[in-house]
This record gives structure tokens, sequence and C-alpha cells, in this order.
């Protein structure tokens, strides 16, 4: 067991608790609250906080860990299968590497949960997945290995086939290719579906059954969308096919808040930091965030890393948070919310009984840039302790 005591406890399930204490038992949160009664103290670890604050383990939402990993340049780049614009059978988890610098640097920041997968190269890219950031066998840290399947818009599937000649070389390719990949998959899951009722075999089309998911409803299409005109031709998509969806990006949001507010739609914002290095993001704003939040979109912060390096993710979310989404939404978009937008949050985001002891402890507001992280923990493991580790 372990107990962390004399915290400012951000439950992020409601508020805050001064003088408050957690209690971690087998790898779970077994309670919460003030003077938590022990029955046993036997092999009990105690961590004193200090009056620091602690919260879930943070979420990063979007980006491409140990995928597009630190220090080795192109060997270590799996990011992006260049060759045809439609490569839905691909799995993140068949290319994450543990061993990626990038996850120590996350676990330091207090980053305990990542959605990490393919970029945005291709119309369809591949299969995303949701995981724990501490661990070095891959199986051991999934929480989704299936967690949603990455489709882009814009510039990039233009600029990489339309430079070569191939299609797609404009914004109607990309959406007219999109269709037609979710048609032939919804043809493909009627005749399987009819196959399976009379009793008769049915030949597998790989490809195709990388859709299914989707169809099903089962997790969403994640969506690389910068410009408005982008975001609302995903959105026409989605609902078209009755599909769930992210916005990821999600750049010139706040030209159209009501409009994205109205699909139901999450938005995943950033890198917000990042250079105006094209033009679909000529109106990048860290106001963005807080735009959606305040016409009812549920949203996270994200850092794409390596875009922008995913241990300031605190930080970007503190700059949405002086850019008027607010303390309260900024902490949310890194934690419970976007726990929920990746379908995790029966695990992580909150810090209830019953749920996964990922926890992240710091000296102060982790929104700011002068908190240090002080211990990290996952599966009530330490695997972060400021004193011992430092930085590396």
């Amino acid at each position: 067991m372990i107990l962390i005591e004399n915290a400012t406890v951000w439950t992020m399930a409601g508020p805050p608790i001064a003088g408050g204490s957690v209690l971690v038992r087998e790898g779970k949160i077994a309670a919460v609250g003030r003077d938590i009664a022990l029955r046993d103290t036997q092999d009990l670890q105690r961590i004193d906080a200090a009056g620091g604050w602690v919260l879930p383990g943070l979420v990063e939402a979007h980006c491409h860990i140990g995928i597009s990993e630190e220090r080795v340049g192109g060997v270590g780049d799996d990011c992006n299968e260049l060759v045809t614009p439609l490569t839905p059978s691909l799995r993140a988890v068949d290319a994450v590497n543990p061993m990626d610098s990038a996850f120590h640097n996350a676990l330091a920041a207090g980053i305990t949960t990542v959605m990490t997968g393919p970029g945005s190269v291709n119309v369809v890219g591949g299969q995303f997945v949701a995981l724990k950031t501490h661990g070095r066998n891959i199986a051991e840290m999934v929480l989704r290995e299936r967690a949603a399947l990455k489709v882009a818009f814009g510039e990039n599937p233009k600029t990489n086939y339309g430079g070569k000649g191939n299609a797609p070389a404009t914004r109607m390719a990309i959406a007219a290719m999109l269709r037609e990949a979710l048609n032939k998959a919804r043809d493909h899951l009627n005749e399987k579906q009819a196959a399976q009722k009379a009793g008769r075999s049915f030949k597998v089309d790989y490809q195709q059954e990388a859709y299914l998911p989707v169809l099903r409803g089962e997790i969403p299409l994640k969506a690389h969308v910068h410009r408005a005109d982008d975001i609302l031709t995903a959105i026409r998509i989605a609902k078209e096919f009755g599909l769930k969806m992210t916005l990821d990006h999600c750049t010139e949001g706040h030209l159209i808040a009501r409009e994205v507010a109205a699909s139901g739609f999450p938005a995943i914002v950033g890198p917000s930091l990042a250079s105006r290095s094209k033009v679909e993001v000529e109106n990048l704003d860290f106001k963005t965030a807080g735009v959606l939040r305040k016409v009812g979109v549920e949203v996270a912060i994200c850092s794409d890393h390596p875009v922008t390096l995913i241990q300031y993710l605190p930080i970007y979310a503190g700059l949405a948070a002086r850019e008027g989404l607010g303390q309260a939404g900024a902490l949310r978009a890194i934690t419970a919310g976007a726990a929920r937008i990746l379908g995790v949050d029966h695990r992580v985001g909150t810090l209830q009984a019953g749920k996964d002891a990922d926890i992240a402890i710091f000296s102060g507001n982790p929104l700011e840039t002068a908190t240090c992280t002080l211990y990290t923990l996952v599966n009530g493991q330490v695997v972060y302790d400021r004193a011992r580790d430092g930085e590396r």
C-alpha cells in the first residue's frame, strides 16, 4: 500500500480536497479524501506531498511517441507509409518502441497515458493505440490496442501524393477517396453479416476488416484537420456514414465553434506552440480550446510530439488556460476530458476508488512553468521520483 498525504488532491471528478490523501492498494486507487482510516499499516509506504498538488496521471490525447523516435532520425521514424494513400490495416502497436527516450520525459512530466499512432500523410493512415507510458513490453502497456482509425484532410496528403503526380492532388480527391473506402467497407460488412446469418463461408478482406470497428461505432475516426473547410468536410462525411469522430488539431475550430459544437464531436487541440509552417495553420492560436469549450465542445490539449515536445504538455495547457480555457478547463483537457475522448475514462483520468493508480504529484500548479513533478505513479508503482531520478 501507498498513502499519499498532505496534498491538495484534484480528483477531477469533484472539487479539490485541501489537506487530502490518496490510498493506493494493489495497483488501484483504494480511497480518496481526508483522514483516510487505515486498518492495516503493515508494509505501508507514505509519500508526503508537502502541500503540493496531486492529480490523476496526465493524458496526452494525440502524439507520435515511440513511432517518431527521438535521437535516432530516420531509422526510428515509422510514422508514415508513403507509398499508398489508404493503409487502414496498419497498427501503431506494431511500431511503438517503448525504449524511446521520450517515454522517460513523459513520466517526468506526470504523463501516464498517451494516444499514439501514424502520421497524416495518408488519407487513411492506420490504427492508433492508447497505452501507459511505463513499461518495456508493449502488450503490458496497452489500454486500447485499436483505439481509433486515423484519417487526414488538407495539405499533408495533397503535398505527398499530388507532388508526385498521383491522387489525391486536391481536397475533392481526399474526400472522395475516403467516401469510396467507407462505402466499400460498408458493403464488406453487409456481405459478411449476410454470410454469417446464412451460415455460409465468407472470404475475409484484411484491409476492409480494419474499417469495421469504425462502422460498428466501437472506435472513432481520428481526423487530422486544421482549416475550417476541412473540419466541416470531416464532419459532413462522418455524419453521412453515422460515425464517431475526434477532430484532431482543429486549428481553425474557433472560427466555426458553433458548427463544431453542433456536430457533437470532441476536439483535440494542438500543437499550438508550433510555428505557422504552412498555409492551413495561419490562424493558429492558443485561444482555440477556450472558444470551443465555452460553446460546449469537449476538448483535450495535445503536443503532437515530436512536433512539440511531450514533456511540456502541462505548459501548453497553461497557455490555453491563460487565453480563455481557464484553470479548471485546462486541467480537465489533460486529465478527465482527454481520457473520455480516448475512451479510457473507465480506468484513468480521475482519482476515484477502483481506477488505476496512475497519479502525478506536483510541487504546485502543473500549469505554471516553475512547478516540478515530484513523483509519478503508474499502476500503483512509483516510476518517477524527482529526488531519485532527476532529469536525464
